[in-house]
């Protein structure tokens, strides 16, 4: 006959006193949940919480206003510029964008892109290098015009200036670098 401060060594009934209880106080056994005062900084919180607690209830409508399917085929929008088209669609959309047409050297370049698939990685980077393209060539238009671009307020240096300082100043760092030794190597290629 065992004692109580025995334990048998083949039962599973073991006294765990020493061992859980010493970490129960170091994770508590709930977790604790941030109120919604806490959370209500977010901007967007809380759109999924019960309609009577939801600020735009009164905006919606039922039924929700959405655009209805056509029961008929759209008739096919008039191409009046070149539409690039993706080689894994067997035609084109019925409507598609005609603001920026491809024209000059990204024009080329997203021609020479749109002749590989869309999971291929040539099309996105030819894609990508187009748009940095496009960039210099509006800038070249505009002083074709007259025009001199505000380039600066552009590229949004005012909103980094108020939002950003330390990226701002890391940008103009490397960007003085960059300058720097692409001038440096150009003088030590001229000697």
């Amino acid at each position: 006959m065992q004692t109580s401060d025995q334990v048998d060594p083949h039962s599973h009934q073991h006294n765990h006193i020493g061992h859980a209880d010493e970490h129960q106080n170091d994770y508590p056994m709930k977790p604790t949940r941030p109120s919604r005062e806490q959370l209500a900084h977010i901007h967007g919180w809380g759109a999924d919480l019960d309609r009577k607690n939801r600020p735009a209830v009164p905006m919606e409508r039922t039924p929700p206003r959405f655009i209805h399917a056509h029961e008929e085929k759209l008739p096919q929008q008039p191409e009046t510029v070149e539409i690039l088209v993706s080689t894994e669609r067997p035609g084109i959309t019925p409507i598609f964008g005609t603001a920026q047409p491809p024209k000059g050297l990204s024009g080329m370049l997203r021609r020479i892109a749109f002749r590989w698939a869309e999971n291929d990685m040539r099309h996105w980077l030819i894609l990508l290098a187009a748009d940095r393209v496009n960039v210099v060539e509006g800038i070249g238009e505009d002083l074709a015009k007259g025009k001199v671009p505000n380039v600066l307020a552009e590229m949004g240096i005012k909103s980094e200036w108020e939002h950003n300082k330390a990226g701002l100043a890391k940008k103009v760092a490397i960007g003085a670098a960059v300058v720097g030794t692409a001038v440096y190597l150009m003088r030590r290629r001229d000697r």
